[in-house]
């Protein structure tokens, strides 16, 4: 009863001075508003972060060619083939802990069905594509090993490809071309979205890579068996390190390569360029909470200012109620009551602006925003931390102040 009258009195005496309250919540309400809509931008990218290993496939290596040398100069990754089908293969049988290992090929052409046609990205690779990176089916089947031996000529379609050539139709067994090649549309990808690096990841056509080479990228017979990537799914995301390890040698003996010579390749772990993505997220979502934080600070000394004010200007008010039997405690729970109220309705009105500051980055900057409900309870105990913090010392004056001094201020 004694906190819900103290409650009462704290409102009618912010009621006294509506102005003058509003205008002290106003830093409360800035402060939490800053902190929810920063921290969840910071929150949005880590989100966004999370959704694109995801859509990448866990737990994955990836083997490029590696650079070459002629006449002294070395040229870049990719700039001469060097691995091969029997690559992949060995490491898929030879390393533990690789669940599957697909060496590729990616070109682009323009496919065609119908009056429809469509320049797109064309994969060739084995069987295990759809395991190695956590890839599902809408529709349809993917090919098999007896369509990778016998270069069958079969196409699984992302659903960017399927939409613009089908719309809203069936795209299993129609036959589309591939430079002019007929191939039986077996299967539909399910969506995955754009990667990292913005590439539309739906935009594919995958068939076997023997009919790849054979029938639609022209690889010559001297470089039959070679491909562009190697790409390596592993069991746990602990044997990352070790099975990129373990790669390496693998790659280094059956290249023949001696010790003082470079790698021919390069084995990246993608889990460590996301981890590093991923703390550059954390680390700008707290400073950017640090940053709306100062907002915070602000707001309190606004509320210690206007509380230092009520005392001095109800000194007289707190000396009749001494004078009447209010103890000291009395005096200060109901200042410290008034400081929290107004950081309490502050921080309520913030968590709003907040929540409706964020909605508006998204739409108009376009960024993934991510409101969580620990974020709003951060900023709301905040809010109540500093009404506290900053409401006690005019409270303790107020309650420590001589009655009969009180009693003749004017």
């Amino acid at each position: 009863m004694y906190v819900i009258a103290s409650v009462r009195i704290a409102l009618r005496a912010l009621r006294v001075n509506k102005l003058r309250s509003a205008l002290t919540m106003l830093g409360i309400i800035i402060g939490v508003g800053a902190v929810i809509a920063m921290v969840s931008v910071g929150s949005g990218a880590a989100a966004r972060i999370e959704e694109q290993i995801a859509s990448i496939g866990s737990n994955l290596l990836i083997v490029l060619p590696g650079t070459a040398t002629s006449g002294g100069m070395r040229m870049g990754f990719g700039s001469t083939m060097t691995l091969t089908e029997d690559d992949g293969k060995a490491i898929a049988t030879e390393i533990p802990g690789v669940v599957a290992a697909s060496g590729s090929m990616r070109g682009v052409a323009q496919i065609v069905f119908g009056n429809q046609n469509w320049s797109t990205a064309i994969q060739g690779t084995a069987p295990d594509y759809l395991v190695i990176r956590d890839w599902d089916l809408e529709a349809g089947r993917f090919f098999t090993a007896e369509d990778l031996d016998g270069a069958t000529k079969v196409a699984v379609l992302g659903q960017t490809v399927k939409e613009s050539l089908f719309g809203g139709g069936d795209a299993i067994g129609q036959i589309i071309r591939i430079k002019k090649v007929p191939f039986t549309v077996i299967g539909v990808l399910a969506r995955k979205g754009q990667s990292s690096w913005g590439q539309d990841q739906d935009d594919v056509v995958i068939i076997p890579l023997s009919t790849a080479k054979k029938r639609v990228l022209g690889v010559s017979q001297a470089n039959a068996r070679f491909v562009g990537v190697i790409q390596i799914k592993v069991a746990s995301p602990d044997l990352l390190s070790d099975v990129q390890q373990q790669v390496i040698d693998l790659l280094r003996q059956r290249h023949r390569l001696q010790p003082y010579q470079d790698n021919d390749f390069d084995v990246r772990n993608l889990a460590e360029a996301f981890a590093a993505q991923a703390e550059s997220s954390r680390t700008m979502t707290l400073l950017l909470g640090a940053i709306a934080s100062v907002s915070l600070l602000v707001g309190g000394i606004g509320i210690m200012n206007i509380m230092l004010v009520s005392v001095t200007e109800r000194t007289r008010e707190i000396g009749l109620r001494m004078a009447v039997g209010a103890r000291s405690r009395d005096i200060l729970g109901q200042f410290l009551i008034e400081a929290v109220t107004l950081a309490l309705i502050g921080g309520i009105l913030g968590i709003l602006l907040g929540v409706g500051g964020s909605t508006v980055i998204a739409m108009l900057a376009n960024w993934s925003t991510l409101i969580t409900p620990a974020s709003v309870a951060v900023a709301f105990g905040s809010a109540a931390f500093i009404g506290i913090f900053f409401g006690y010392y005019p409270a303790h004056k107020a309650a420590f102040l001589d009655p009969i001094e009180a009693l003749r201020y004017e």
